[in-house]
Formats: C-alpha cells, sequence, structure tokens
C-alpha cells in the first residue's frame, strides 16, 4: 500500500479512486463492502460540506477542508465559503486566467479589462502559460469586478473572452508589504533627484536588501513589477534608468515605462541576458536618446557594428547615443512633394471634378452623387474596424448613411497613376472633420483612390472609388482648417456653410450648371435662392449663358 499522504480533498478522492481502480480495497472493484461504503460516506460528507458553504451554513471542522479551501480551493457561485476559506480578507489572492489569452497582447488585454472593469486594475505577475493569458489580484474586490466582466469582452475575430477565477496562494516570487517597504527605501537612496536618475545597477545585491533577506531578482517577475509600480507611484518623472546587470531576459514589464515615465531619455540595459531581436520591439514606443545594450546575447547576432547600429535606428529613430556612442547622422530623406499631375489639362479636369464631388459630398445632401458614378460602378471603404464593398446602385444610399462631413481643401495632395484616353486613375489625400454626432469635430486623414472614365462635357464617371480613413496624427491635426484657403482651381470655391453647400448642390442640380457657375449665381443673388432662379430661368431664354457653365 502507497505511503504518500493526500494533503487536500481532491487528491485523497485520486487516491482513494486509485486503491478502488487497483483492486485493493477488498478486491473485486464492484464489490460491496466497509471500504466500498467508506468511499460513499466520504463523497456525501463532501457534498454535505458544499452544500452548507454555499448557503452559508457552519461548516465541517475537519483539517482537510480547512486546507482545501486555503491552499487553491476554488470559490463557490456565491463567493461563499465560510469557515476557513480566507476568500473574504483584503490581502486574499486570486489567480486569473484567461482561455486562449496568448492569442492578444498585454496591452490589449489589459485595456479592455479595465474598460470593463469598475475598479482600478492592477495585475500581479502577468505571464503566458502555454495559450491562457494568467495573472493574479490581491483584493476581493477587484476579483469580483473582473469576475463580473466575465464575456463582456469582444476580441478582434468576433469572440467573447473568458475571465476564469480560482482563490489562489500568494504568486511566486511576490514581495510581502514589509519587503516592498524596505525595496522603496532601497531604490530612494539609488536616486539622483538633480539628475532624475535611478540606478538599479545589480539591485539585488544591494546590502540593504540582503541584510533583510530581501530577495529582489529582477529578471523574475515579481521582482520587476515590484520596482515597476515604485516608478510609477513615485517617480514618474524620471529621465534616466540603469537597469544593468540584473540578468533581465525579456522586457515586457520595462516596456509599461512608456506610459508610466513618459520623459523617459535614457535607459541601460547592458549586461543583461536579452537573446533575441524581437525583443527589442518592446523598445520601439520609447522617445529614447541615449540606449545601452552591451554585453547582451543579442548583440552577437550582427555581423558588424554598421547592421548593429542599422537594426537599432529601425526601431529607434530618435536615438542619438547608444553604448555610450555618438551616433553618425542619418541621411535625410528628401522632402515630400506636393501633387504630382500629368498636364495642365488633366490637372483641370480633376481639380474641377473634385471641387464638385465635395461640395456636394460635404453638402448634407449627397443624393445627388449619383449621377457622378457609371452604372457599373463598385466603393470601397476601409478603415481599422475593417473593409465594407457597395455596388452600384447602393454606392450613394451607402454614402449618404456615412457621417457628415467637412474637408479640408487646402490638404488635398493629388497624384495621377495613369491616364489614357479611356482611363484616368488618381489619388486624393487630405483630413477632414466630422461635423454632427458624438464624434463632432473628430479629425480624420483620409486618402482615396478614384478610377474614372471619360463622360459628356469633359466630365468624368466614376468606375471604382476607394476610400482609407484613419484617425489623423497630431501634426495633421494641427496643420488642418489652419487657412479658409478654398481647393487649388482657377474657379476656385470658397468655403461655405452647410446651408451654403446644400444650396449651391440643389441650384446646381436643378439648372445643370457646373457648381462654380451656380455659386456665382448665388452669390450675386446675395443666396436668396428665389431670386437666382428666376435670373438664371431669364438669362437662359435670352441665350446669355454660355455653354461652358453647364455639366
Amino acid at each position: 500500500m502507497s505511503h504518500w499522504i493526500a494533503n487536500t480533498d481532491v487528491d485523497r478522492k485520486r487516491y482513494w479512486q486509485s486503491q478502488l481502480h487497483n483492486g485493493r480495497m477488498g478486491g473485486n472493484r464492484n464489490r460491496r463492502g466497509p471500504n466500498r461504503r467508506h468511499l460513499y460516506s466520504w463523497q456525501q460528507a463532501r457534498g454535505q460540506q458544499r452544500h452548507q458553504g454555499s448557503t452559508g451554513g457552519r461548516q465541517d471542522s475537519g483539517a482537510p477542508q480547512r486546507r482545501f479551501m486555503a491552499y487553491g480551493g476554488r470559490p463557490n457561485h456565491k463567493w461563499g465559503g465560510g469557515g476557513n476559506a480566507g476568500g473574504h480578507c483584503p490581502g486574499s489572492w486570486y489567480k486569473m486566467t484567461i482561455p486562449y489569452g496568448g492569442k492578444h497582447e498585454k496591452s490589449w488585454l489589459r485595456t479592455a479589462l479595465q474598460d470593463l472593469c469598475t475598479v482600478l486594475l492592477t495585475p500581479v505577475q502577468f505571464h503566458y502559460e502555454w495559450n491562457r493569458a494568467v495573472f493574479y489580484v490581491q483584493n476581493t474586490t477587484t476579483a469580483h469586478a473582473l469576475h463580473n466582466v466575465l464575456r463582456k469582452i469582444t476580441n478582434t475575430e468576433g469572440y467573447k473572452v473568458s475571465v476564469l477565477m480560482n482563490h489562489a496562494p500568494p504568486p511566486p516570487n511576490a514581495l510581502k508589504p514589509k519587503d516592498l517597504e524596505h525595496l522603496k527605501q532601497c531604490m530612494s537612496k539609488r536616486y539622483d533627484a538633480s539628475q532624475k536618475a535611478l540606478d538599479l545597477n545589480s539591485i539585488h545585491t544591494d546590502p540593504d536588501l540582503v541584510s533583510h533577506n530581501i530577495d529582489v531578482i529582477v529578471k523574475k517577475t515579481g521582482g520587476i513589477q515590484a520596482i515597476m509600480k515604485i516608478i510609477e507611484k513615485y517617480l514618474p518623472e524620471l529621465l534616466s534608468l540603469n537597469l544593468s546587470n540584473n540578468r533581465l531576459y525579456k522586457l515586457d514589464e520595462v516596456s509599461e515605462l512608456v506610459s508610466k515615465t513618459p520623459n523617459l531619455k535614457i535607459l541601460n540595459l547592458s549586461h543583461n541576458q536579452l537573446k533575441f531581436e524581437r525583443d527589442l520591439d518592446k523598445l520601439r514606443d520609447f522617445k529614447l536618446d541615449e540606449l545601452w545594450l552591451e554585453h547582451n546575447p543579442v548583440c552577437d547576432h550582427f555581423k558588424d557594428q554598421p547592421s548593429y547600429i542599422s537594426a537599432i535606428r529601425k526601431k529607434l529613430p530618435r536615438l542619438l547615443r547608444l553604448d555610450g556612442h555618438v551616433l553618425p547622422p542619418t541621411t535625410a530623406l528628401p522632402a515630400c512633394k506636393g501633387s504630382y499631375v500629368a498636364s495642365e489639362e488633366i490637372q483641370s479636369r480633376i481639380l474641377h471634378f473634385l471641387q464638385d464631388y465635395y461640395s456636394v459630398f460635404d453638402s448634407g445632401d449627397r443624393q445627388p452623387l449619383l449621377v457622378a458614378y457609371h452604372k457599373d460602378a463598385s466603393f470601397s471603404l476601409s478603415t481599422s474596424q475593417g473593409w465594407l464593398k457597395q455596388t452600384f446602385p447602393n454606392v450613394v444610399p451607402f454614402l449618404s448613411k456615412l457621417p457628415k462631413t467637412q474637408h479640408d481643401a487646402s490638404s488635398f495632395v493629388v497624384d495621377v497613376n495613369a491616364c489614357t484616353e479611356t482611363l484616368l486613375t488618381f489619388t486624393v489625400s487630405g483630413v477632414f472633420k466630422e461635423v454632427d454626432g458624438k464624434s463632432q469635430d473628430t479629425m480624420h486623414a483620409f486618402s482615396r483612390v478614384f478610377i474614372t472614365v471619360p463622360a459628356a462635357n469633359s466630365g468624368l464617371y466614376i468606375l471604382n472609388d476607394k476610400l482609407f480613413v484613419r484617425d489623423a496624427t497630431t501634426e495633421e491635426i494641427r496643420r488642418a482648417f489652419a487657412t479658409s484657403a478654398p481647393m487649388p482651381s482657377s474657379s476656385a470655391v470658397p468655403t461655405l456653410t452647410a446651408t451654403q453647400q446644400e444650396m449651391l448642390s440643389v441650384f446646381s442640380v436643378q439648372s445643370g450648371m457646373k457648381l462654380d457657375w451656380s455659386q456665382k449665381c448665388l452669390q450675386d443673388n446675395e443666396w436668396d435662392f428665389d431670386r437666382a432662379a428666376r435670373i438664371f430661368t431669364q438669362l437662359k431664354a435670352q441665350g446669355t449663358i454660355p455653354d461652358v457653365a453647364f455639366k
């Protein structure tokens, strides 16, 4: 008979089942005897304990039950347990598991959880186990809040994200509160306030920590996370950080300094155990001036110094010094040029087309755009949320459902991609903002490819329309609508109000005149639609309006 002792109810059950299976409890598995009755009685007693725990009743005081609840027992659905469960103490630990969490970046998961969690989320020792994401929380309230977001998060593939919860012992390498206090004092002594520099070189050998038997191993999750928390809380203005000689082999936690210390300029990671070039991708979001990487295994992957410098600069283009050496200046790229068009004739046709198109598009009534699309036309919209495609005659109804916009004509850049007698393809890029709804004044950048074929009176029919929309950069937002310059054209249209744009669109459709001629008629009549219509009718009857004014 085996001499090992079951320390939990689960182990005890497995032990007796193994004895029964091996015929050691009275011989035959189906034999009824005192041992078989003992197993059934044990199961029945355990079921009663569960029932009492879920209803708040007093549990049996037997040692096996206490051990089970204290060392990893699973709380019931009502967070009961009573007795010695320990699940209601502020210092209780919970292990949170996200099945298939390995598909997602830590930053995405943390943001998604925090957006739905009603309390501040501070995951401890976040890591991946096979294809699962695992972390710990040390607060019952936080565990409650995380449990409540179960299957409320949808990933990019449309699947629900689950958050499983287990009451657990403290995570490995977790520092006790008194140890954290000693660590904070130690870091305070290593901080130079005048330089805003923190020197954590070989922090695990610091005498102040060793004398208190505090083992801060930075390369382990518990140690580095404790350090990061102290930096986030007390040193957000940090400019220089030295993490050399700490046996670091990954940079997952270090990468979180981007948001915690936005002014960090110098980072020393030398004399560590970084092995793979992909680990350095964690540094891409830093705006460092100086980086130290020497004496890491990853440095031996490059055939020479120039290739090493080139690889690091691709990840940190702003870097000025590497391993203490001033980097040579980069070769400046030629400045981007403006619009490219094949000829003045093509330029005139495109600019008239864009002027007419966007005057209607921004007017609030996009139905008149129906005449701009060929009967075989298609439209595609690509955003960060996905890709959509529509075909004629659904193009204009779909465009009408898009948010109302105002394009900054002065930001337009036009490039002609192909030009033949039967085909004209060009790309227009620029910025626009939404003018109503919840996203009013939200700025976007766009790039739109028009594939067109000739129409009557030197016009163009849209055969294919591909629109790409993204969030505008800080610089694009700063420069947007800086001037009220109209679209560059010989018949440029000044920036109009939404009402004037709508009036212009209707007048152009009803009169058959081009937008610039329609606008002139309305302006001459002080934007009095009825009076402008009467004058137009009179002049047309007299034959004084030239043919070039009409579409």
